[in-house]
């Protein structure tokens, strides 16, 4: 039996002469640059076998601390760290480039009933689709099946009766009306 502990005495302190070891070695690379002590601290952590996941959280960890570190470094200097978000494109600019992804690339574009129900919605209205794309619209519509062309087919119409009825002369309901009329020519 004495043999025995002095072995795991023996056991013991290798374990903790090699848990010493990593801590003197990150003594040493906390006073070299901020690159270097990530390399180096993974190679410590290498000649240990750490698994992937402690691996990952290791680097996790450094590139925390590194942040951190940058973050009060400006906050020192007096820059203030504004995180600016990236502008969100409108239903507008996603549905002309849909239109335009249909009639450049209709291999790769994809139905998307959000994008179609838009310019349906607003294909009348000459500021929210202009002219270069409302011919591409046009072509669009000849392939509309289904209730899509059945409900496009009655508003147009029933915009048409709106607009006969009123004799007015302003030139947005002209256009409008024009839009109108090529639409109802296209899809009767």
């Amino acid at each position: 039996m004495p043999k025995m502990n002095v072995e795991k005495k023996e056991k013991k302190a290798e374990k903790r002469k090699k848990l010493k070891q990593p801590v003197a070695q990150k003594e040493e690379l906390e006073l070299e640059t901020e690159p270097k002590e990530k390399k180096q601290n993974l190679q410590v952590e290498e000649g240990e076998e750490l698994t992937a996941e402690e691996r990952r959280k290791l680097e996790r960890k450094l590139k925390k601390e590194r942040k951190k570190k940058e973050k009060q470094l400006m906050r020192e200097a007096g820059i203030s760290i504004k995180k600016v978000k990236p502008q969100k494109q409108s239903g507008c600019e996603l549905a002309l480039a849909y239109l335009t992804s249909w009639s450049e690339n209709p291999e790769e574009w994809k139905f998307q009933k959000t994008r179609q129900t838009w310019l349906l919605l607003h294909m009348y209205d000459k500021e929210k689709v202009p002219d270069k794309y409302f011919t591409i619209l046009l072509d669009y519509l000849q392939g509309l099946q289904g209730s899509a062309r059945d409900t496009t087919v009655q508003k147009a119409e029933a915009f048409m009766k709106e607009f006969d009825g009123s004799d007015a002369e302003d030139p947005n309901l002209l256009e409008k009306c024009e839009r109108i009329r090529q639409v109802l020519q296209l899809l009767s």
